[in-house]
């Protein structure tokens, strides 16, 4: 009876001794240049693979492909940003964990002049701007601070953002 019960307490030790914890990845800061349209150096017309090697906390991705939501992407729910590959933008919500090299999140509408200059399209909820590498396109909410930032490699006329 004793090597049976000994028996079935080694089985019972074994297998949970083969458990292991895994440790999330790391990713450090992000850290957004408005002025250059980058994240951590990359651009929003990155691979997904290069964006997952770079930074791989990510929360979930999903491949490109035509049955993909937004053509497919890379998101970090945790830290409010995504990067939608396929259609080669960054979005980024205003609940983002990470810093600004120019203050735009939060920022009244009419103080990003400086900054930005003059919008080439304005609508009443956002202002879509022509960046060296793209478009900045910025939303506001009902008291006219930016609440989502959104940059592409694309120019306005091709720019297709997800709703």
């Amino acid at each position: 009876m004793k090597t049976i019960l000994m028996l079935f307490l080694s089985l019972v030790f074994f297998s949970t001794a083969k458990a292991q914890l895994k440790a999330k990845p790391k990713c450090g800061t992000f850290e957004v240049d408005i002025l250059d349209g980058k994240v951590n150096g990359m651009k929003p017309n990155t691979t997904a693979n290069e964006i997952k090697a770079a930074l791989p906390c990510f929360t979930s991705a999903e491949d490109e492909s035509p049955t993909a939501k937004c053509g497919g992407g890379v998101y970090y729910k945790d830290r409010d940003i995504s990067f939608y590959t396929d259609r080669d933008y960054v979005e980024i919500g205003e609940k983002f964990k990470g810093t600004f090299n120019v203050p735009v999140m939060g920022a009244k509408r009419n103080t990003l002049f400086k900054y930005l200059g003059n919008p080439k399209i304005r609508d009443d909820n956002w202002d879509a701007f022509e960046m060296s590498y793209g478009t900045l396109v910025l939303h506001y909410n009902a008291a006219g601070k930016v609440k989502t930032i959104q940059f592409s490699t694309r120019s306005t006329d091709t720019l297709n953002l997800c709703e």
